[in-house]
């Protein structure tokens, strides 16, 4: 029986994927939370196989939650479930240390594969994010400034559109306010935008967030 811990901000998805679970013998939700310190915490206090997890959480960022995971637990497999772009999204991931990237609105078949390929060691994309990739297409030719950003700046990118101060973004990220700023300095710079009410627009008008 593989053990797995949800962390996901909605709860109305947590209990969607355990009931959905329950229908298998070999996969179950023993533990949940809705933030990345309780995820952490959950680990803390309790063995899990593998960890589900959603990039938007309101604490910590997703790509945060995932590299101290990486850090404390380096050989639990994570695999990402998000309703961001894995086109964007999945590469960067995987180079956190994520075993696996699943879009939310995946078929129920291909969750399952998923769950089973990373609990077994395995690594995950898409059949259409790997067929993309090997042929070249997955990210041609940085089309949008945004594919230039890096994980990281791609973070800080989404809590500057969220409104968060550069204090706060670097109390989560453990992040001199200093390296906030240079982080905000080069996505101003790669966006050609010049205002966090501009990353806002930029990131609603890209459906970023």
């Amino acid at each position: 029986m593989v053990n797995i811990l949800v962390v996901d901000d909605h709860a109305v998805v947590r209990s969607g994927v355990k009931q959905f679970l329950a229908s298998t013998d070999d996969l179950r939700i023993v533990a949940e939370a809705a933030t990345g310190e309780h995820a952490l915490a959950q680990l803390r206090a309790q063995s899990c196989d593998l960890v589900l997890l959603d990039l938007r959480l309101p604490d910590l960022g997703g790509m945060e939650v995932l590299r101290r995971i990486k850090a404390g637990h380096p050989a639990l497999p994570v695999l990402v479930f998000s309703m961001f772009s894995e086109d964007e999204f999945a590469l960067p991931v995987l180079q956190a240390g994520a075993s696996g990237y699943l879009c939310k609105d995946s078929a129920p078949e291909q969750i399952l594969l998923a769950l089973r390929t990373v609990a077994t060691g395995g690594r995950y994309i898409s059949p259409a994010l790997a067929e993309k990739l090997l042929d070249g297409t997955a990210c041609p030719g940085r089309r949008e400034p945004h594919e230039a950003l890096s994980a990281r700046e791609m973070e800080v990118l989404l809590d500057l559109s969220r409104g968060m101060s550069l204090t706060r973004i670097g109390d989560q990220l453990h992040l001199s306010v200093k390296t906030v700023s240079t982080y905000r300095a080069r996505i101003l710079e790669k966006l050609h935008v010049a205002s966090n009410a501009e990353i806002t627009r930029y990131v609603l008008e890209h459906r970023l967030g």
